[in-house]
């Protein structure tokens, strides 16, 4: 793994980037919501990164979700924990357990019945820990398929949350909700597509990167016209899941495996740090799957 390196006021640009060329990059920090995978296995398929016949290995999970639970604190960002319940391996995804805006947490309501559960259980944290719990009413997969980007939600459709879902969000935050299409099913939430960079900046100034070939021909129009400066990964660190990665705005935790899109970032001046989460890849996740951010 690549040694985090916290900067809380402008970041140095990686050597080699021509100075000038990219805006100042600022680290700030975050607070995620994550669930030690302490009953993680894969017995049941439900996207296709997932085979109950490949054996899983339990312990070498929890060390590796532990590097990114360390990395994080190195980072200087708060994180809290929710336990997992025997019987729910894909907790550990808690990316999926909502949507948090300004201690407003609206809740997952999950497509397939073998996570179904989880949507009580993330809900029932959120009231415990103080937030304004909104049960929702249509089937949607929390920050898997919800982006804050600036002011902006960006939606994903085609695979797990419900297009309804969409307005009942917008109509929620009083946000402007873009809706997207994934037509992949390797690709099935949103963040496994796109990685937001630049969470806390204004419209104008937020960037994302991106992997065209996981969304239709409209969705791949509107992102090109909201972000022509998006960075553009290559199938290969797709195919690692290396967009499903955590940003706060100078540090960008990726799937040590997405060498390219790791120098991509370098290049536009942000901090890129590696965590091998290979064994959670078995069940279809990645960095982003496993951090949920709580938004005060």
């Amino acid at each position: 793994m690549s040694t985090p390196t916290l900067n809380s006021a402008t970041a140095d640009r990686s050597a080699g980037t021509e100075a000038g060329v990219n805006p100042p990059r600022i680290a700030m920090p975050r607070h995620y919501l994550m669930c030690r995978p302490e009953h993680f296995t894969v017995a049941y398929r439900i996207n296709p990164w997932m085979d109950p016949a490949v054996p899983t290995d339990t312990s070498l999970a929890v060390r590796q979700w532990q590097t990114l639970y360390d990395t994080y604190r190195e980072l200087g960002h708060e994180v809290q924990l929710i336990d997992q319940i025997d019987g729910l391996p894909d907790m550990v995804y808690t990316a999926n357990g909502g949507f948090v805006i300004g201690n407003v947490a609206y809740g997952a309501k999950f497509t397939h019945p073998q996570r179904q559960p989880e949507g009580p259980a993330f809900m029932d944290w959120f009231r415990a820990n103080g937030y304004d719990v909104v049960e929702p009413q249509n089937v949607n997969e929390g920050e898997g398929d919800f982006l804050l980007v600036g002011s902006r939600i960006l939606a994903g459709t085609g695979f797990r949350s419900a297009t309804d879902s969409h307005r009942e969000i917008g109509e929620l935050f009083d946000r402007e909700v873009v809706s997207l299409t994934l037509v992949n099913p390797n690709f099935y939430h949103l963040d496994t597509a796109i990685s937001v960079l630049d969470p806390l900046t204004d419209d104008a100034g937020a960037n994302i990167a991106y992997l065209p070939s996981a969304f239709d021909a409209d969705s791949r129009a509107t992102l090109e016209r909201l972000y022509p400066e998006a960075i553009i990964v290559s199938e290969q660190d797709g195919s690692v899941l290396g967009l499903n990665s955590i940003s706060d705005g100078y540090n960008v935790v990726i799937a040590a495996r997405a060498k390219g899109f790791e120098q991509q970032l370098r290049d536009r001046g942000y901090n890129p740090i590696g965590v091998d989460l290979s064994e959670l890849l078995l069940g279809g996740g990645g960095v982003k799957c496993c951090t949920l951010e709580l938004r005060r």
